[in-house]
């Protein structure tokens, strides 16, 4: 069976839409990789080809199938590799690095990726961009051990390369990284026209808006029907030094007010040892979003790709509904992303567990 047979009749078994823009995704990928297959060849290749494409940089707007495409390449390709979320991606190296430092040592971007060397010829990241100026300073020298190490990196995105990190502070310093980048990865853009999460939802049916004594008694109800079998409890989370308490938690449903998750100074590495925890999330208040709360909008985002990322479905309550929700200037073009997956977390379609 060749490769676009076989996409094909993935998407048949799990009922998903597919077109031929996303066939030749698939079709050049399986070239891409072929052209860095290892072994005596593949190794001679990169040796005598100094701009020998290393990355497939995967980028669309949200909805297009990206991830689904990806994913499936991942599991059908035979060889040692690991997938991150790129959040986790990033989370792992500074972990990494925290702890090297406490030893004493100072090696830490070498000594990553010779542990995840050891461990995969290949790595998928996932959701890749580049919202914060430490992992901006970091990406470049990051990423250019690992292409000397040969390490294969394939890669989904919202952003074209060009505009990562586009109007972040200090971008200057990020340029060398863009110009790497470019110069190792086959970059391609996913154009579809709808957003597949949307399709066949005509109705959300765990979003609630506006804000008022109607849409918190449907709320409540909803909430007492899913937690009348369960027992209510105060769950501690220990993040490093730090402790977060999920107060209202019964048996893996937790119901948070917005303020509780995203105007606290916390984040990604809070945000997956809380998922990890649940398997329902409950968020009430959701605000609209400008300049002025940015942060908490940042947060925000990153918080449902975690939930996206776990597959954790959700209850949201808004003063607007859904497609109305103001964003920042700046966080615009990942909001975007955020939107169409609150549609699929949200939909009757994304079962509660």
């Amino acid at each position: 069976m060749n490769i676009k047979t076989a996409f094909i009749k993935h998407c048949s078994k799990k009922k998903l839409q597919v077109n031929e823009n996303q066939i030749a995704v698939v079709e050049l990928l399986n070239k891409f990789y072929k052209n860095n297959k290892l072994g005596l060849l593949g190794f001679l290749k990169i040796f005598f080809n100094k701009s020998e494409k290393k990355s497939f940089y995967l980028n669309g707007d949200v909805g297009v199938g990206k991830t689904m495409i990806l994913d499936f390449f991942y599991n059908l390709i035979i060889i040692s590799k690991q997938r991150f979320h790129f959040n986790e991606f990033m989370i792992k190296f500074h972990d990494y690095r925290h702890n090297q430092e406490q030893r004493g040592k100072n090696n830490s971007i070498v000594s990553f990726v010779k542990e995840i060397k050891k461990k995969s010829s290949l790595i998928y990241l996932d959701e890749f961009q580049v919202t914060n100026i430490v992992d901006a300073m970091i990406l470049g020298k990051l990423f250019e051990v690992i292409f000397r190490e040969n390490i294969i990196v394939i890669v989904s995105s919202n952003t074209r390369i060009v505009n990562l990190y586009k109007e972040g502070l200090q971008r200057e310093q990020f340029i060398p990284f863009i110009k790497l980048i470019q110069k190792y990865s086959l970059e391609h853009e996913l154009i579809i026209d709808e957003d597949y999460r949307k399709i066949g939802i005509t109705k959300l049916k765990r979003f609630f808006f506006p804000l008022n004594e109607k849409t918190s008694f449907k709320i409540n109800q909803l909430f007492r029907e899913l937690t009348k079998t369960k027992k209510k409890s105060i769950k501690n989370i220990l993040i490093k030094s730090r402790e977060f308490r999920i107060q209202n938690f019964y048996d893996g449903i937790a119901r948070f007010n917005f303020e509780d998750l995203c105007k606290k100074n916390i984040g990604g590495e809070d945000y997956i040892k809380i998922a990890d925890k649940c398997n329902f999330v409950i968020i009430e208040n959701i605000p609209n979003f400008n300049n002025e709360n940015a942060n908490e909008q940042n947060r925000f985002i990153t918080l449902i790709d975690i939930f996206y990322e776990k597959k954790i479905p959700l209850l949201l309550s808004s003063d607007s509904m859904l497609d109305e929700l103001g964003s920042s200037q700046g966080l615009a073009t990942p909001f975007k992303r955020t939107i169409s997956r609150i549609y699929e977390l949200t939909s009757p379609d994304f079962k509660i567990i």
